[in-house]
């Protein structure tokens, strides 16, 4: 029988690796848990809800400023599969992160099929763009960016990181302190030939142009690439070839696994000040 994938021969093989919520007891639970937590930190937190940052109506930031002029930033793109979910869904992301001083802004971007996972990532960048060129008006210091995300926002991240800013967008050549990457997909190809397809529509030039473990560039920004621990083999293969690829280019890269997480609990860390994810990202930006 022919592969489709490295050794996967068929959809349901590389659904079992690719699909996390077929391990789950009830698929909508981490969709809810996020939610509530996210309806909690606008309660709690200061915030100024949906900026535009581009011309059509899904490009927008939730922005949870620190409180102090001159904070560090951290930039986070929402995962869902390109497919699912919102900026609002992920507000619980600056629970943990306003307590140690540092603003929080959560990215909101257009979904499959309605737009294609390029013109996704170039929402991406031209959020992050925004943020560096105007987050002083929010007291935010823009020479202490941080850029982060989970699932499809980790892969978002990785496609940042290869943005020529100076050309497409008047900025330095590596504007970013730091990025932290959680249970992203970094070859997109496998998912091709998944459950997602119908709706992520992928092709051969979508493919080249959207896995980033094969456009990677020299960058001076340092990066954390990580998984849970209970998440499946292929979630940390996926990890272990961005880590290697960023570190083939002479990047600083980490590499590990979240301990006691499988693919949605990873980034509850966010919401706790002490947490290693909030903590890396607190030492990297203290500039």
């Amino acid at each position: 029988m022919n592969t489709l994938y490295r050794d996967f021969q068929t959809q349901a093989q590389i659904d079992a690796q690719y699909n996390p919520a077929i391990r789950l007891p009830d698929a909508t639970a981490p969709a809810q848990y996020y939610a509530q937590q996210s309806a909690l930190a606008r309660v709690q937190l200061g915030c100024v809800l949906d900026v535009p940052y581009g011309p059509t109506l899904a490009e927008t930031l939730d922005i949870f400023p620190a409180g102090a002029p001159g904070s560090r930033v951290f930039v986070f793109l929402h995962g869902g599969y390109w497919r699912a979910l919102s900026s609002k869904d992920f507000s619980c992301i600056a629970l943990g992160l306003q307590p140690l001083g540092i603003t929080t802004v959560v990215v909101n971007y257009a979904l499959c099929p309605w737009v294609t996972m390029d013109e996704i990532t170039r929402q991406a960048r031209a959020a992050v763009a925004w943020t560096i060129k105007n987050i002083a008006r929010f007291g935010g210091d823009p020479a202490r960016v941080a850029l982060g995300g989970h699932s499809a926002g980790a892969h978002l991240t990785a496609m940042c990181l290869q943005t020529p800013w100076p050309q497409d967008y008047g900025l330095p050549a590596d504007p970013l302190a730091a990025a932290v990457l959680v249970s992203g997909i970094y070859d997109i190809a496998p998912l091709r030939y998944s459950y997602l397809q119908p709706l992520i529509q992928l092709d051969d030039g979508v493919i080249r142009r959207n896995s980033p473990a094969f456009l990677v560039r020299a960058c001076a920004t340092p990066i954390w690439v990580n998984w849970g621990d209970q998440e499946t083999p292929e979630f940390a293969r996926q990890s272990a070839l961005f880590h290697q690829a960023w570190a083939a280019a002479g990047n600083a890269s980490q590499l590990s696994a979240l301990a006691q997480a499988d693919h949605y609990t990873g980034i509850h860390g966010f919401e706790s000040p002490e947490h290693a994810l909030c903590q890396w990202l607190a030492a990297r930006l203290k500039g």
